[in-house]
C-alpha cells in the first residue's frame, strides 16, 4: 500500500477516534451534571450564609401573634394554612391529657389504623396517664374511598381530615395541619407524639422517655436499684425530640428527594428530626404553629420542621431509641425501643407489640 494511503488512513482513524472521545466526554459531562456533581461548586455555606424567608426574627413574630398583634411589620403571614377541616371530633380533648398521639396515615390504610387502635394507639393503655389518638388524613377524589373514611370516623371518632389531596409531596401540609389541629383543638395536652402509620411504638417507653429525656434509659436502672427518679420536665419546656440528622441536600436528579439550588442553595440542612416519629412539648408546638405563618413552606416535612426549629432557635434533641429504619427484632433488643420504622405489615406489628407487652416493654 502506498505511503500516502497509509497516512491518509491513519489521519482518518485519528479524527474518528477524537470524535468518539468527544462524544464520550459529552456523555460524562452530562452524567456528572445529572448526578449533581457540578451543583456542589455553587452551593452556599450554610454556617455563614444561611437565611430563609421571612428574613426576620420570627421568634418575635410568634410573641406578637400570641398577643394578637398579627399585623405588626415585618411579621407578614406568608404561609397561611387555609384548608377546610372536613372531619374532626371536638370532644376528643374535652379534658386535660398528658399525651396526644397524631398518626399521619394514608386514606386506604384501614388495616394499619385498625391495628394501631388495638396496640400502641389504644387510649386506655395506662389509666393513670390520659392519652388520646387521632389519625391525620387528606382527601381523595375517590367517592367510595371517602365514604369508607366517613364510616370509619362515625365508628371510631378519631379521624382528622383536611381538604388537601393526600399524596407524598403534601406531607408538609399534612404535618402542619396536624399541628394546627393539635394547637386549636387539643391545646391542653402536655406533649404531642407524631408518628407515621408504619411504625412500631412502645407507648410505655414514650412515657418513660418524657420523664427524663436526657438520661433515658439509664435512669431506669437506678430506679430498679431503689433510687427513684424525681425528675419531671417543667410544664413550659420547649422540647423537640427524635432521631436527629445532620446531612446535605441530595442534588442528583434521579432521586425523589432531589432539591435544586433555586429551592435551597446551602450545602447543609439545618439539624432536623426524621419525620417517622418525634415528640413536641406544648410550648414547642405553639411556637411551631405560629412560626409556620412566617416561614416559607418546604415540601419535605422533616426538613421544614428543621427550618422552623432553626428560625425559632429550638435545638432538636437527639434520641437514639427512635429508629428511622427497621431495627432487627428480638425480645431483649426492643426493651428500650421507643419507635421503629418498617412495620407496614399489620399482623407483624400486632405480634411484636403483644410479645413486647407480655414482657413489660410496651
Amino acid at each position: 500500500m502506498p505511503i500516502q494511503n497509509i497516512m491518509a488512513t491513519s489521519i482518518y482513524n485519528l479524527f474518528k477516534l477524537k470524535k468518539y472521545f468527544k462524544y464520550f466526554f459529552i456523555i460524562i459531562l452530562g452524567l456528572l451534571y445529572y448526578f449533581g456533581v457540578f451543583t456542589h461548586f455553587f452551593e452556599l455555606d450554610y454556617y455563614s450564609q444561611f437565611v430563609y424567608p421571612l428574613e426576620t426574627n420570627i421568634s418575635e413574630c410568634v410573641v406578637n401573634a400570641q398577643s394578637g398583634k398579627t399585623d405588626k411589620l415585618p411579621c407578614i403571614n406568608i404561609n397561611a394554612l387555609e384548608y377546610d377541616l372536613l372531619l374532626s371530633n371536638n370532644t376528643k380533648c374535652n379534658r386535660n391529657i398528658h399525651l396526644l398521639v397524631l398518626v399521619k396515615s394514608a386514606l386506604n390504610h384501614f388495616d394499619r389504623r385498625r391495628t394501631i387502635r388495638k396496640t400502641w394507639g389504644f387510649e386506655n393503655r395506662f389509666s393513670d396517664v390520659p392519652t388520646r389518638t387521632v389519625f391525620i388524613l387528606g382527601k381523595s377524589f375517590d367517592i367510595d374511598l371517602e365514604k369508607r373514611i366517613k364510616e370509619e370516623h362515625e365508628q371510631y371518632g378519631d379521624i382528622v381530615q383536611y381538604d388537601f389531596v393526600d399524596e407524598y409531596y403534601n406531607n408538609t401540609i399534612k404535618t402542619m395541619n396536624a399541628i394546627k389541629w393539635a394547637s386549636t383543638h387539643c391545646n391542653d395536652s402536655r406533649f404531642y407524639f407524631f408518628s407515621d402509620d408504619d411504625m412500631y411504638v412502645s407507648m410505655k417507653n414514650v412515657l418513660r422517655y418524657l420523664r427524663n429525656p436526657t438520661e433515658y434509659p439509664e435512669y431506669l436502672s437506678k430506679e430498679v436499684k431503689g433510687k427513684q427518679s424525681k425528675h419531671t420536665l417543667p410544664s413550659d419546656v420547649v422540647l423537640f425530640t427524635g432521631y436527629v440528622f445532620n446531612s446535605s441536600p441530595l442534588r442528583h436528579q434521579i432521586s425523589k428527594w432531589y432539591v435544586s439550588l433555586s429551592e435551597y442553595p446551602y450545602h447543609m440542612w439545618p439539624p432536623y428530626v426524621t419525620a417517622g416519629a418525634y415528640i413536641l412539648s406544648k410550648a414547642a408546638i405553639v411556637k411551631f404553629y405560629y412560626g409556620s405563618s412566617y416561614t416559607k413552606r418546604f415540601r419535605f416535612d422533616d426538613i421544614y420542621l428543621g427550618l422552623l426549629a432553626k428560625k425559632l432557635n429550638i435545638k432538636p434533641l437527639h434520641c437514639e431509641h427512635i429508629y428511622f429504619y427497621k431495627k432487627d427484632y428480638s425480645i431483649s433488643s426492643y426493651k428500650y425501643v421507643i419507635a421503629s420504622h418498617g412495620y407496614d405489615d399489620s399482623e407483624e406489628l400486632l405480634n411484636v407489640w403483644l410479645e413486647q407487652k407480655s414482657n413489660g416493654n410496651a
